[in-house]
């Protein structure tokens, strides 16, 4: 009982879509048309990414390319710029999850040598408002990019353009917050000299891997082909990968394709929420992913408007905000409790007003934007 339990605490989200989706297949009895309500393109396409990014990782890649650019830094700020905009940068490639997951242990060991630990929750936000804000420049850059990308029938072109200058923004609001707080100090960082053996086989090997992902997000090689290959290739190399894929967004993305293809079939439902969507799509988007988080709030609203730009900006952006906005949040909020549970108090309340700010300025900014 306890273990069930502690499961529906960890993952709340996974379980509130599944109770949705429950109680609208007594409203709507299943039929034919459930074959159709799951968009199994970006269902595949977010397995076989997160199957390539577990070997990445599995390499050691990230955290080897992390820790070269540390130890050519000798200067706070210098290791403040280094930690945050591997996180903007890394998170366009490697989504925001897997960016977090990998940096901020590192940034935690390298604070604690430099003696910066008075700064933990500054950086920490700063770190994490640059994963969420830097993935929302690719269609790869997190979960809900991948599906509102497919769904909406962007250009690449149009959808890099679309987001371009609300990263150019972020990028130079997190490099002024930087400045402003940081001097050119020196710190007596000093990583030990990276022992660690790069696989070049198997980077070529996972690289390939990652280039025909992005292939199938541009829908020039077939999911099915992809999958298939992504398949074969971890269970030759290294099958415990698998255990790595994070099935519960998998879930989650198929309950809520459940409950949207129902609901919509409502015709009340359906118009009450078109109506409240018209003309609001960013500001609902926003408002409605401090509450279920942005990946969530993509996937409702997607069946009740052809708004796909202001969806895409609104989720983003919406990402900012409170601690469950943007579920890759948690990420790093988890590790700083583990390690220093005498700041969370702290770090929520820094994180908070931080996220408010940056929301403030590119909600504002997509006034004159859009």
């Amino acid at each position: 009982m306890k273990t069930i339990k502690s499961f529906l605490k960890k993952e709340i989200v996974l379980t509130i879509s599944g109770i949705l989706a429950m109680i609208s297949c007594f409203l709507v009895h299943p039929d034919s048309a459930y074959a159709g309500y799951i968009d199994w393109h970006t269902i595949l396409i977010l397995f076989c990414l997160m199957a390539v990014m577990a070997g990445l990782k599995d390499i050691g890649l990230f955290q080897y390319t992390g820790e070269t650019l540390l130890n050519k830094i000798n200067s706070e700020r210098g290791v403040v710029c280094v930690l945050v905009f591997l996180c903007f940068f890394s998170s366009m490639l490697i989504t925001n999850d897997v960016a977090l997951i990998t940096f901020v242990p590192l940034a935690l060991l390298i604070l604690n040598m430099a003696k910066m630990q008075n700064s933990l929750c500054y950086i920490i936000t700063l770190m994490t408002i640059a994963a969420n804000l830097g993935s929302m420049l690719t269609p790869i850059g997190n979960p809900q990019n991948l599906y509102l990308y497919a769904a909406s029938g962007l250009s690449l072109k149009n959808f890099l353009l679309l987001m371009l200058p609300y990263t150019i923004i972020s990028g130079i609001l997190l490099f002024l917050g930087i400045v402003i707080r940081f001097r050119k100090k020196a710190v007596p960082v000093e990583l030990p000299d990276n022992q660690l053996a790069m696989n070049l086989k198997r980077i070529i090997y996972y690289g390939i891997l990652f280039a025909l992902c992005l292939l199938a997000v541009a829908q020039i090689c077939p999911i099915s082909l992809l999958f298939g290959i992504v398949m074969i290739a971890v269970m030759i190399d290294n099958r415990k990968l698998l255990l790595h894929i994070d099935y519960s967004l998998l879930l989650t993305f198929t309950f809520f394709f459940v409950f949207i293809g129902n609901m919509g079939r409502f015709p009340v439902f359906r118009d009450f929420l078109s109506s409240v969507l018209d003309g609001r799509v960013t500001l609902v988007a926003v408002l409605s992913s401090q509450i279920i988080s942005n990946v969530p709030a993509a996937l409702l609203l997607s069946g009740f408007t052809n708004e796909w730009t202001s969806l895409i900006i609104g989720t983003n952006l919406g990402g900012l905000g409170t601690l469950i906005a943007s579920m890759a949040s948690l990420i790093s909020y988890k590790q700083l409790a583990q390690n220093h549970p005498e700041v969370k108090g702290k770090y929520l309340a820094v994180f908070t007003l931080g996220n408010i700010i940056f929301l403030i300025i590119l909600y504002s900014a997509s006034f004159i934007l859009m």
